[in-house]
């Protein structure tokens, strides 16, 4: 497998433009002009898996730091996670492992067959119907009252904007990926592939493929939820509480991408590895990866310390909280591949179940669990799915990276990776063998690969994700704040992808 050359780690542009229905005139706030903001109540609804909860847990912890109450609401899964670091916890509906089984199931949100429906159906109306209580309830356990004064949401906590509406509440927008319409990249759900080193190599945008990749993909997402929230919902219909009848009438508009919604977004990917230029307004930040420091507190077992002592450096092979559907032949597989390859490797259980072994391996290690932040920087490369966090992690800690993408936006990731140099393509789960993952090793093995990676962890360490998303939330509070008071205020113009593609004399 050749390794390319004359990709560099390129500075990240941080500009913005005209992105959909933005007011362009409006300048960028400097936080500086800021006016002071006051203790606030603030709920964060957030759906999804242990990589989409731990950012949120860094944000949380420093807008402790301001002065704020701080309510993480997301699956029971990860009750005694959120408590463990200061946190308030309130329960959302649906549960973590369910989903992430049916994402890999059916490769995604759409489901694969009618058995699915049903599924998919029960687990957004436990989560919808759940979202109300956390911005408004007590506390579960103390009964300390809560009332929420501002929502930070991620996009899969769907209804995110109905409650909001309902209590006239600030809604800001928090995700670790890309999701507004650009002409700079497709949606990183929509698996449009794009050549090696696309706009590195300052290559035309295919601009028509990109809008309509995401335009297609999130109102088809947004027609779907409105179909399951129109089955739901009946057993609300006859709610005497007036915020259950605004959602209910509101139903209608799509729950996941409403544009027409002025609220604000702030974005988290591994920004010099995305390395891309977007002509987003002013009303969407992108800030860099959030970390949670996991390192500091952690005691790894004897028997890991003495085993990375005893050798060199170990490639981690892992999955998270990811099932897999052949744990053992992908087990064998990995443990073949570093036999043949010589090197010695880690492998990580997650909720996978990997790493069942009939014999035990001098060579290899079977971990249950182990911070990121902890483990990584022990190791000489990584394998994995693709997870903005672990994506990030990794090249954190100068590790050439190959992703298998088994769902949502880790094939996109996987190619950004691969664009920059820091790791072979992306290996689709489908296609996990041991000639490719053999092939994987050693072109991660390259010495010019590790220099890339080691060159891009150095402009990673100006970041600083957590501080840029609090930021962030200081900055547009005030202004979402006026505009949850007077009702959202709807753009005049919604959403135009003739205006987008440039074929409209909009302005």
């Amino acid at each position: 497998m050749e390794v390319l050359e004359g990709i560099q780690p390129e500075s990240f542009h941080f500009e913005s433009g005209i992105m959909v229905d933005e007011a362009v005139d409006e300048e960028p706030l400097d936080m500086a002009d800021v006016p002071a903001i006051p203790p606030l109540q603030i709920v964060m609804l957030i759906v999804g898996t242990r990589g989409d909860v731990q950012p949120f847990v860094a944000i949380g912890k420093r807008l402790q730091e301001y002065g704020h109450r701080v309510r993480l609401a997301t699956h029971a899964n990860f009750k005694d996670f959120v408590l463990s670091t200061g946190l308030e916890f309130f329960p959302l509906g649906g549960d973590a492992k369910v989903l992430a089984d049916y994402m890999v199931k059916n490769k995604g949100f759409f489901p694969s067959g009618p058995s699915e429906i049903h599924t998919q159906r029960n687990h957004l109306k436990d989560i919808i119907f759940s979202l109300l209580p956390a911005c408004q309830d007590v506390d579960p356990e103390s009964k300390i009252p809560f009332k929420a004064d501002a929502i930070i949401a991620n996009p899969p906590a769907y209804g995110h904007t109905q409650v909001a509406e309902a209590l006239r509440l600030p809604l800001h927008i928090f995700f670790t990926m890309p999701w507004t319409p650009t002409s700079d990249f497709p949606h990183p759900l929509a698996h449009v592939k794009h050549p090696i080193g696309y706009r590195l190599q300052e290559e035309e945008a295919e601009t028509e493929t990109n809008i309509l990749s995401q335009w297609t993909l999130q109102h088809s997402t947004g027609f779907a939820l409105w179909v399951y929230m129109e089955s739901s919902s009946s057993s609300q219909t006859k709610s005497s509480d007036p915020c259950w009848q605004n959602i209910l009438q509101q139903k209608q508009r799509v729950l996941w991408f409403d544009e027409s919604v002025h609220h604000f977004k702030c974005y988290f990917p591994d920004c010099q590895c995305l390395a891309l230029y977007w002509n987003w307004g002013p009303k969407i930040d992108v800030v860099g990866f959030c970390f949670l420091d996991l390192a500091s507190n952690y005691e790894p077992p004897s028997s890991l310390v003495e085993w990375l002592e005893a050798g060199e450096r170990p490639i981690y092979i892992g999955f998270g909280s990811l099932p897999v559907e052949q744990p053992q032949e992908m087990t064998r597989i990995i443990v073949e591949a570093l036999e043949i390859t010589g090197r010695r490797g880690i492998i990580n259980k997650g909720w996978g179940g990997l790493g069942s072994l009939a014999e035990p391996k001098e060579f290899v290690y079977v971990l249950d669990n182990c911070p990121h932040d902890w483990l990584f920087p022990r190791c000489m490369a990584v394998v994995h799915h693709g997870g903005a966090g672990t994506t990030s992690a990794g090249l954190k800690a100068a590790c050439p990276t190959t992703i298998v993408p088994i769902f949502g936006d880790q094939l996109f990731w996987g190619e950004r990776v691969h664009a920059r140099g820091l790791g072979p393509p992306p290996i689709p789960i489908a296609q996990f063998s041991l000639e490719n993952l053999i092939d994987a090793i050693n072109f991660m093995l390259d010495p010019k690969v590790k220099e890339r990676a080691v060159e891009l962890a150095k402009a990673m360490e100006s970041e600083d994700g957590v501080g840029g998303a609090v930021n962030a939330f200081h900055k547009h509070f005030h202004q979402s704040k006026t505009l949850a008071k007077t009702g959202f205020s709807l753009s005049k113009r919604g959403f135009s992808v003739r205006r987008l593609l440039h074929l409209s004399k909009e302005n």
